[in-house]
């Protein structure tokens, strides 16, 4: 008889394979034993992502100016996500990277550019030509499609929630100390939703260049 009619002894590598119970069982095991080693020690992590040095919470202006991005619907045409491509960062500046995003809860990432992307914008412009741009966007640039936010201008930034909001922030990670969320209302009151925008505006992407 050739040794390959033999019959196998012991435990082996073909026993595994034409058994449907041997072949289940153990799969279920490596498995197991697998997802435990890539588990367990996220319990003993605070964050999967360090925050990127200077990068701090959004004040409380910004924050209104952040959720009036959102209400607005800007994300539909702007991204927050400058990929690792030279001709992107060509054009906006150092890559994004996910320490940048920490604070942000949902993050502005998007997924479409009728408008340019927007992480790296802060500090590019003056407040002048946002308020400009904002108003008429063909006022700034004469080819843009984007349509026009001049009631901003005229509309008071929402101070009766901004407490609450960075309240409940906190509860998902954001540093704000009680002093931050004592003063917020007294920051926002008086200004306007133009205000409240630009000051969004001016912060993003400034933590890394």
């Amino acid at each position: 008889m050739s040794e390959q009619n033999k019959k196998t002894s012991g435990f082996s590598h073909e026993k595994v394979e034409t058994s449907n119970f041997w072949l289940i069982v153990l799969t279920l095991l490596t498995v197991a034993i697998g997802g435990l080693a890539e588990i367990v020690p996220l319990f003993y992590q605070k964050s999967t992502t360090e925050a990127v040095q200077g990068v701090k919470p959004y004040t409380s202006l910004q924050l209104v100016g952040r959720d009036i991005y959102q209400r607005e619907g800007c994300y539909n045409c702007h991204s927050q996500m400058i990929r690792p491509f030279y001709a992107e960062t060509l054009r906006y500046g150092h890559y994004s990277v996910a320490g940048e995003f920490v604070y942000d809860h949902p993050f502005q990432w998007g997924s479409k550019r009728t408008g340019p992307d927007l992480h790296r914008v802060g500090g590019k412009y003056s407040d002048e030509w946002h308020r400009i741009h904002l108003n008429n966007p063909r006022d700034v640039v004469p080819e843009s499609n984007m349509p026009a936010y001049s009631w901003l201008e005229k509309t008071p930034a929402d101070h009766a929630t901004i407490a609450s909001h960075m309240t409940a922030l906190r509860k998902v990670g954001v540093p704000y100390t009680d002093d931050e969320i004592k003063a917020s209302t007294d920051e926002v009151k008086g200004k306007t939703e133009m205000e409240a925008v630009i000051a969004y505006l001016q912060v993003l992407g400034t933590a890394l260049k």
